[in-house]
């Protein structure tokens, strides 16, 4: 009895370890399996969150990119209604003064300004449409119509084309003219310079004329500087509207062409190197044979009761070295219906053109598809 007592013992014993054993195998694998687990979600954490970093980097850029293009639409929104409200108060406020008037259809003009029967009227509305159909000059912009009528419409299309200074005014300080003419060549005649309604000045002829150049020098040099051809206009329109200043641009052409030709008159004198043909035209005139009645019988009266003569437009072209090209209206199916001053021009000069009705009063023409 005592050994099946024990045999049952021993039995019950190696059954209890049997079942510790695969208690802590169990155990074992389900703390593996519970640790597998466990790097498995903490893998997947770690991948979420690296995901999350370049989901919201990606996210920021994208935010910034959108702030960046809405600031840049904004600004050129505010850009464009800046320049909207600009030239509504230009057009508002200055286009009422301004000398150079804004485009109008060429054909509509004629139709207004030549409606008579007459040979004139008939020939004037035939040269319009010649310059329509055969030019394709399609506008026109009407200038002020007084004694500097040719000097505003030669000097509006430079400024509004940003043309340069010409070279030999890039190498010389046009300010210290009258003080050289006055001076150092001995001219005190200028002091009977006339600026043009404005007659005898006297002394203060040469502050007055200085004044002109720096009024020159500053307008030309701002509106070449422009390369914005709208906001180039919108500078020309408010110093095409001011009669002042404009007067003073005006008179300083004048003096510069005095000042050639008295350059030239000296050069002639002492037979010194080789003059365009134009001022042995000019100072060929019995009423401008020198310097002094070139001003006194010609100069003086532009602006006034006078303007410029063909052989001046000559020397005005030569000058600002400019292509001028005329289109005489009365004088069209002729050969001197299209002429241009000077007549001897470099290939590298710019072109401005205009138009007369009758060698008065000049307009300008726009070709623009």
């Amino acid at each position: 009895m005592q050994r099946r007592h024990d045999r049952n013992t021993s039995k019950t014993r190696e059954l209890f370890t049997e079942q510790e054993k695969r208690s802590r195998i169990t155990h074992a694998e389900r703390s593996a399996g519970e640790h597998e687990v466990q790097s498995w979600t903490a893998a997947t954490k770690r991948s979420l969150c690296l995901l999350w970093q370049k989901v919201k980097v990606q996210l920021g850029m994208s935010f910034l990119v959108a702030v960046f293009w809405y600031c840049r639409r904004l600004y050129h929104c505010l850009t464009q209604l800046l320049k909207w409200w600009t030239s509504y108060l230009q057009r508002r406020f200055i286009s009422n003064n301004v000398s150079v008037s804004p485009e109008v259809d060429l054909l509509g003009y004629c139709g207004r300004e030549w409606k008579g029967d007459t040979k004139q009227a008939k020939q004037i509305r035939e040269a319009y449409e010649g310059l329509f159909w055969t030019y394709h000059i399609k506008y026109l912009r009407q200038v002020r119509r007084d004694n500097y009528s040719v000097l505003r419409a030669v000097l509006f299309q430079i400024f509004n084309q940003g043309i340069p200074f010409p070279s030999w005014m890039k190498e010389r300080d046009i300010l210290k003219l009258p003080e050289k003419l006055l001076y150092s060549q001995g001219c005190n005649w200028i002091q009977q310079y006339s600026f043009g309604p404005e007659r005898y000045t006297g002394p203060n002829a040469f502050g007055k004329l200085r004044k002109c150049m720096e009024a020159l020098k500053t307008s030309w040099a701002e509106a070449s500087s422009i390369k914005d051809h709208e906001e180039r206009g919108n500078v020309c329109n408010i110093l095409f509207s001011d009669e002042i200043k404009e007067h003073k641009l005006y008179e300083a052409i004048k003096f510069v062409m005095l000042y050639e030709v008295v350059e030239a008159y000296e050069q002639m004198k002492n037979r010194e190197g080789h003059l365009p043909n134009l001022f042995s035209l000019l100072l060929a005139r019995d009423s401008s044979s020198d310097p002094l009645s070139f001003m006194m019988n010609h100069l003086n009266a532009v602006g006034d009761s006078g303007r410029l003569e063909q052989v001046e437009m000559l020397l005005l072209g030569h000058l600002l070295e400019v292509k001028i090209k005329i289109y005489r209206l009365h004088k069209f199916n002729t050969e001197e219906f299209q002429v241009n001053y000077p007549h001897e021009y470099k290939r590298e000069w710019h072109e401005i053109s205009l138009l007369t009705e009758d060698d008065r009063y000049y307009h300008i023409p726009v070709t623009r598809t």
